[in-house]
């Protein structure tokens, strides 16, 4: 081999991993979050866990992609460590599928079945199908598409321009006899071993290793334990994912490579102790890349038959290896560095923490409205407590979310982020409000302050309408119900109109001495956080319902759809009738017209 073969050989390398990595991205976007959302739901069903952890692998191309998402789970705490065992072993199961993909290089034949499954005749296809997909096509599914395609084809391409390249290596004696060293299982583990954590990839090694077969000089003997050590090299990725996580992400990594070494321990030890009484005769055979497929994949089918039953162990083994207490879990621990790389998933882990945030406003909202009813010191210490979570919310979320904004987002996970960035400022703002609402009940308690009938009941009808405007709020978020947030607006247009109405009727009892200057502040202070809260309300609404078009301002589109939408004005009316004020004597008539 000259010079230019050795730089076909690497240009053929670099095709294949590139390809490969293509390919994988385009099914993470194809699958939306989907398969980390399946490995989440994960029940305590070791069988069902080897069962997912092998389809997903097998969907996503990578036991490596998987097998980083899993420590990212348990970092997390989304999931135990021992639920992650049965995944682990599965996703060694789900990567032999690529090895049988690649195996369709060797076929040999003249038929025009046989023709067609050649890649070196489906993949042009596949090729021009996918940069169509990619370059016409207007949603992001088709693009997906289009990329799944086109890595396809390049990994196809790279594979058959490696095979060609190595293929003057048969004639070459030195490379003969590297590849008789490695008859030596030792050397063959620490080949496989070494070559799969440089790439960081068993599927991508495993598929150099099948070109390399078409020279027809690889046996039996050398490819098995290079196929072992490869399994080994793949835990890389998942040790080096674990710097800096926390001690049972740690331990989910090393059960990766306990699972890994143990087996390929067990497999030579049954594997040479057998050979040497039965002597097979197909050691010295050469492998083509069909053999190499049905080694790596019956090799990973049996560590995993053998072990399983011993999971247990391999976690103990693991909690002997990283030593440590039992860790501690925060809500924002969902935000795990590691699913930046899945930003599907990651943004719906945002949304998830977000809605928590919707649901504390809410609890926090009602337990400052009851403190002005009756104050207690737990009311008191929750709206603190819970003022506080949603400031250390926001900080975490925000941040979080800025790392996401600069990955590679389709145009719905965009929009979807800028969303969410408004809307953790908007209920962190409305727990604020809350305590607020909070010193105003502190001060009524310290100093025995109490509102007359009249101004009681005029609060309490506020009161209802911000409880109300805020549960739909809460509700139209959580459930992404777009009807329920719809109703959102008319609502808080009744608000605006109350707070008008209640100052009016405050500032002619200030005139008429019926209310004190003190009464009068603290009255004011509390209309004013209740008509704050339903403005962020509407923030989060409107950020749900609003125009995909980013130009198209928030005032312009409630301009238009108060002039024409009927269901606005049947909502508004309905509103305004269910929290009408009592009429009062000094009503004026300017007061009725404000309504």
């Amino acid at each position: 081999m000259d010079i230019f073969g050795i730089f076909t050989l690497l240009g053929g390398v670099a095709m294949f991993l590139y390809g490969m990595s293509v390919m994988g991205d385009g099914l993470e976007k194809l699958g939306g979050g989907r398969f980390e959302r399946i490995l989440e739901r994960l029940t305590d069903n070791p069988f069902k866990g080897v069962a997912l952890g092998a389809a997903v692998t097998a969907l996503v191309q990578s036991s490596s992609a998987t097998t980083v998402m899993v420590v990212g789970f348990v970092n997390s705490g989304i999931m135990k460590l021992r639920q992650a065992v049965g995944i682990i072993m599965g996703a060694n199961v789900g990567t032999t599928i690529t090895a049988w993909i690649l195996s369709l290089t060797g076929i040999q034949g003249d038929s025009f079945l046989l023709n067609i499954l050649k890649p070196e005749n489906f993949t042009p296809v596949l090729a021009v199908i996918g940069i169509i997909l990619y370059m016409a096509a207007k949603s992001d599914k088709m693009k997906n598409i289009g990329s799944l395609l086109i890595g396809f084809s390049v990994l196809m391409f790279g594979m058959e321009t490696m095979s060609n390249a190595v293929k003057p290596l048969a004639d070459v004696p030195e490379f003969t006899g590297i590849l008789a060293k490695f008859q030596n299982p030792i050397l063959g583990v620490i080949a496989g071993a070494v070559l799969t954590g440089i790439i960081q990839s068993s599927a991508a090694s495993v598929g150099i290793l099948q070109a390399l077969s078409m020279t027809g000089q690889i046996t039996f003997g050398a490819a098995i334990p290079i196929i072992m050590g490869q399994n080994i090299g793949t835990c890389v990725t998942a040790l080096l994912s674990c710097v800096g996580a926390n001690k049972n992400a740690k331990r989910a990594a090393m059960i990766h490579l306990y699972f890994n070494i143990i087996g390929t321990i067990l497999f030579l030890i049954i594997f040479y102790a057998a050979n040497s009484f039965m002597h097979f005769s197909f050691v010295d055979n050469t492998v083509s890349a069909f053999n190499i497929a049905v080694v790596h994949t019956v090799f990973n089918i049996m560590a995993t038959a053998v072990l399983l039953p011993f999971r247990n162990m391999l976690v103990k083994l693991a909690e002997i290896t990283v030593k440590g207490m039992k860790e501690q879990f925060t809500d924002e621990s969902i935000l795990d560095e590691r699913f930046l790389q899945t930003p599907a998933y990651a943004v719906e882990q945002c949304n998830t923490l977000t809605i928590n945030m919707g649901f504390i406003a809410r609890e926090t909202f009602e337990a400052a409205v009851s403190a002005m009813r009756s104050y207690t010191k737990e009311k008191d210490k929750l709206v603190s407590d819970n003022e506080k979570k949603t400031d250390r919310y926001e900080d975490s979320i925000g941040a979080y979310l800025v790392k996401l904004s600069a990955k590679d987002l389709n145009s719905k996970d965009s929009q979807k982020v800028s969303q969410l960035l408004h809307t953790i400022g908007d209920f962190e703002q409305i727990t604020d409000y809350a305590k607020s609402i909070l010193f105003v009940a502190r001060e009524i308690n310290e100093k025995g302050i109490q509102f007359s009938e009249k101004a009681q009941a005029e609060l309490d009808i506020i009161t209802s309408a911000i409880s109300q405007i805020l549960d739909l709020t809460v509700t139209a978020f959580s459930e992404d119900d777009l009807t329920t947030a719809m109703k959102v607006e008319p609502l808080e247009e009744v608000v605006d109109v109350l707070r008008t109405k209640l100052k009016n009727r405050h500032i002619r009892r200030l005139q008429t001495g019926k209310c004190t200057i003190e009464m009068g502040f603290i009255f004011s202070d509390y209309i004013s956080s209740l008509e704050k809260i339903s403005d962020h309300c509407l923030n989060i609404a409107l950020y749900q319902t609003q125009n995909d078009d980013e130009s198209y301002e928030l005032h312009q589109y409630m301009k238009a759809r108060r002039k024409s939408d009927t269901t606005y004005k049947d909502q508004y009316n309905h509103y305004s009738r269910k929290y009408a004020l009592p009429f009062s004597a000094s009503e004026t008539k300017q007061d009725l017209q404000s309504t």
